[in-house]
């Protein structure tokens, strides 16, 4: 994006507190393009604000851009709702707070961000900011421009359904890399059994080509039939690109390790896993829409801590 911030008077403060603001956006919304229009309209209206009233900068911003997003996911809603195959959201490199804290990786994964995608806008919006960046219900009841007992209430709704949608393991992140290079080895080499020892009998594919791109259309179920799916990938030639021309490599995709493929002169896919209690792999998200594959493809890290 352009970068409307250079050799502004203002810029020390707000790039303070930028990377908290990408977080913040990249959590409601679930799509790093977006994320990064609410923060350069944050910015904008930063800008033009009267700051000599302003007195706490971090709290003002995040209000400006937790608006900003919420009215961008409310606009958006629409279009996912007739997409083309499951949506998911928009896969990032990450690394920084989110690679040190548990609290950050988990708050980034594609399972809970997937999750998030089923509360209201507003739900989202609270949940976010109160159990991921630990802002008061008066302090989100400004942000977000509505009552604090509303807020409250939304919070309420919004964590008893992440709980009941969402279990959360202890997550062993040395384990589960262990178990990514393992899939990649397996899944490398066209190994079914090796992928069967690391899937649970009733693991979940998730797709998402959005229509772009041949990906199915419903979700995937069970150890046999993925890993027949993944043992292909070494044989069979994939959007033109020949198997001996296809590359992978393990990365920290959302706060976790994952892989993303790629052709000779384009990024294909991420694929993301979730692990239940004993290691095994009980949801795998396969990105391929090739529009939500740009924030992977121009290599940039982020730091999506939570401060």
């Amino acid at each position: 994006m352009t970068d409307l911030f250079s050799g502004h008077p203002d810029q020390q403060v707000f790039d303070e507190h930028r990377r908290l603001l990408f977080s913040v956006a990249y959590r409601v919304l679930g799509t790093a393009a977006d994320a990064e229009d609410a923060v350069q309209d944050a910015w904008l209206k930063w800008s033009a604000a009267d700051r000599s009233r302003v007195a706490d900068p971090k709290a003002y911003l995040t209000r400006i851009v937790s608006n900003e997003a919420l009215e961008r996911l409310r606009s958006a809603r629409h279009k996912r709702e007739t997409y083309v195959g499951p949506w998911l959201p928009e896969p990032i490199l990450t690394g920084g707070d989110a690679s040190e804290t548990a609290l950050a990786g988990e708050s980034v994964s594609m399972a809970l961000l997937v999750v998030l995608e089923t509360l209201s806008p507003l739900e989202r919006a609270v949940f976010v900011l109160k159990e991921v960046f630990a802002f008061g219900y008066g302090e989100i009841a400004e942000m977000v421009e509505r009552s604090e007992p509303a807020v409250r209430q939304a919070g309420h709704r919004a964590r008893a359904h992440v709980q009941a949608r969402r279990p959360r393991f202890e997550a062993d992140r040395a384990q589960q890399r262990q178990a990514t290079e393992r899939f990649f080895a397996a899944s490398s080499g066209g190994d079914v059994n090796a992928l069967m020892e690391l899937l649970s009998p009733d693991v979940t594919l998730w797709t998402d080509g959005g229509g772009k791109v041949r990906q199915a259309l419903r979700p995937v179920v069970g150890a046999t039939t993925v890993a027949g799916w993944f043992a292909a990938i070494g044989t069979v030639t994939y959007q033109g690109i020949e198997p001996a021309d296809m590359r992978a490599e393990l990365v920290e995709i959302n706060g976790a390790p994952g892989l993303l493929f790629s052709g000779p002169d384009r990024v294909v896919a991420t694929v993301t896993f979730d692990f239940d209690a004993e290691g095994r792999i009980v949801t795998i998200h396969n990105v391929a829409n090739p529009d939500k594959l740009r924030a992977v493809a121009d290599g940039t890290r982020h730091d999506i801590g939570t401060r």
